[in-house]
């Protein structure tokens, strides 16, 4: 009697919690934001049908223990089970009632699968590059194509691998960013590849999921109908950073989309095929010289780090983040004097002339100033930022990680004290800086920090 009172309970706990979960429950699908409200009729139809099926089924099994129960103050013989080794009507009934709900199942995948393999003719063609651990995109520029991309041509400097030959390549535009934008009622087409493992991409509210593989282009498709910032996850574990590697789609307006792609750098301009004013930039350095050092190689007296043998791209991303605010916030005292250096860099064209500049300085590395367990940092180092500062420590473009290699081991510990402390990483725009405070805690404490600068050091003598 008590299992078959269990057993009902669980059927109405069960059906309470899921129709809990219909209206408004935190566990259930996210507001779709897309045309692909015939994935949620399916996944409804399932739980119709398999939901149906255990209730009755557990509803059955309450009803045969109560009614067969054993009754000790019943002196009448007790019952015995009827042998009956075929029973044609009920297998007939049992297979016709099981095909039913199978197809009921299947049927409305099979129409979702064939509009889903159907790209409509209007569908515009981006790209996705998924690596360890984040997302790259390309979009076509003012022809409306996305150039020829190979993978012999893929380099730190052009993770696509663009074809620099192919003239509908050149005004691609390349986000080296994990946060997209799309305009709202277009409908799209990714394309998706991977530099390195299995990973997927997913953006919940889309409803639409597909895997990105190392050697080959997959796609999907869909029609953003909401306006909204959403998710982009790699729901495949693709390797110890798979928790951090996240994104986020802005679906805009036509005009405001508009107005942020033409603000990307193309595939030409990351190439460095429009080059920098040298003059300009030596000129803005005569700012920077006092406390950096006329030839970048740093002063840990005024807390001005190495930046000679620092890659151009992120001497501009930092600089910008100065001039921003995005650091030298509460708390960061060095930063804050950055702020109004960058300040007289009047514009985007100031920043990249003075980082090309930098870029010309000799790479001398740092003098050590840490000591540490070396063999400790390494193993560190291995785990945890070889993977996207590489394991010569020289950083990459394509995974957004400046070069260690070199650079002054003071500052390292700093910045890393940083991110520990919530004094860097934390404002909304500095994507790059929130990967890092997941990643810095894997350096327990000082000590490891420590050790993981000295490690860094060892690295000097691949330059």
């Amino acid at each position: 009697m008590a299992f078959a009172v269990v057993v009902v309970l669980l059927v109405v706990g069960s059906v309470a919690f899921h129709l809990d979960q219909v209206f408004g429950g935190p566990w259930y699908f996210t507001e779709i934001a897309s045309d692909w409200g015939m994935i949620d009729f399916t996944i409804n139809v399932t739980f119709w049908v398999t939901g149906a099926a255990f209730v009755l089924v557990n509803l059955f099994l309450a009803w045969c223990v109560y009614r067969y129960r054993h009754n000790p103050e019943d002196n009448t013989p007790g019952h015995q089970a009827a042998y009956e080794p075929e029973n044609h009507k009920l297998e007939m009934n049992l297979t016709i009632i099981t095909t039913i709900g199978v197809v009921a199942m299947l049927a409305p995948g099979l129409f979702v699968w064939a509009n889903f393999v159907t790209v409509p003719e209007e569908a515009i063609q981006y790209e996705v590059l998924a690596s360890q651990w984040q997302w790259q995109f390309r979009y076509p520029g003012e022809d409306g194509r996305l150039g020829v991309a190979d993978v012999s041509n893929v380099s730190d400097m052009n993770p696509f691998g663009i074809n620099p030959s192919d003239p509908y390549g050149r005004d691609d535009v390349v986000v080296n960013s994990p946060n997209m934008h799309l305009a709202v009622d277009q409908p799209v087409q990714a394309l998706l590849r991977s530099h390195d493992t299995l990973h997927n991409y997913t953006v919940p509210q889309f409803r639409v999921k597909m895997d990105t593989v190392p050697g080959a282009v997959t796609y999907l498709w869909f029609d953003p109908v909401k306006e909204g910032t959403y998710d982009v996850l790699c729901e495949e574990l693709c390797g110890i950073g798979h928790y951090i590697m996240r994104g986020s789609v802005k679906v805009e307006t036509q005009e405001e989309f508009d107005a942020w792609i033409g603000e990307q750098p193309t595939f030409a301009e990351t190439q460095g095929l429009e080059q920098p004013d040298l003059a300009a930039g030596q000129a803005a350095y005569a700012v920077c010289a006092s406390c950096h050092g006329a030839q970048g190689e740093g002063n840990e007296a005024l807390n001005s780090p190495k930046i000679a043998g620092q890659q151009s791209w992120y001497l501009e991303r930092q600089l910008k983040y100065f001039k921003e605010g995005v650091r030298g916030g509460d708390g960061d005292t060095n930063g804050a004097m950055m702020m109004p250096m960058a300040m007289t860099l009047v514009d985007d064209n100031a920043i990249r002339n003075v980082a090309a500049y930098i870029a010309t300085f000799p790479d001398d590395p740092s003098l050590p100033t840490i000591s540490g367990d070396i063999e400790n940092g390494s193993k560190i180092y291995d785990k945890n930022c070889a993977a996207c500062h590489l394991d010569d420590g020289r950083g990459t473009w394509y995974t957004d990680a400046p070069a260690l290699a070199g650079m002054s081991d003071w500052y390292f510990v700093t910045q890393i004290s940083n991110f520990l402390a919530g004094i860097r990483g934390l404002h909304p725009k500095d994507e790059y800086g929130e990967q890092m405070v997941s990643m810095a805690t894997a350096m327990g404490d000082l000590e490891e920090v420590n050790d993981v600068a000295a490690y860094i050091n060892t690295l000097r003598s691949v330059f």
